[in-house]
């Protein structure tokens, strides 16, 4: 189960980087979304421009905080818990900031990403599992 639950933890990380193709605008996940403009938060205080761009760098390292973290994991090494949580908790972060604030289209917005946040979070930090080392 460990492994499984590694290489979801570095596939999880890879979805960040389509996330980042988004924000970065090589390719639009879904046609005419335009997440991260109009962040409640970033492009209120930033510009969508700016918002966009730190955005893309944001999900850039918590894509490398999960790949590293996941094959940490893999590798049934100790340090890869608190790796995986930072990833979970930034990602969250990320998320929760580039938000536009409505409740429409919380999927192309990352509420899906969140809940995998929270639930590797309880998984790895509440419950302790897997067990590693």
């Amino acid at each position: 189960m460990r492994i499984i639950f590694g290489v979801f933890i570095i596939l999880h990380g890879l979805v960040h980087l389509l996330y980042f193709g988004q924000s970065a605008r090589y390719f639009e996940l879904k046609p005419g979304m335009v997440w991260p403009d109009g962040s409640w938060a970033l492009s209120k205080l930033l510009g969508n421009e700016t918002a966009r761009t730190l955005v893309s760098i944001s999900l850039i390292l918590a894509a490398v905080g999960f790949i590293i973290g996941g094959v940490g994991l893999l590798m049934n090494q100790a340090w890869c818990r608190p790796v995986v949580a930072g990833a979970a908790t930034f990602s969250s972060l990320v998320y929760i900031l580039s938000w536009n604030g409505r409740m429409q289209t919380l999927d192309g917005q990352g509420v899906v990403g969140i809940l995998i946040d929270v639930a590797i979070l309880l998984t790895m930090l509440i419950f302790r599992w897997p067990a590693i080392g």
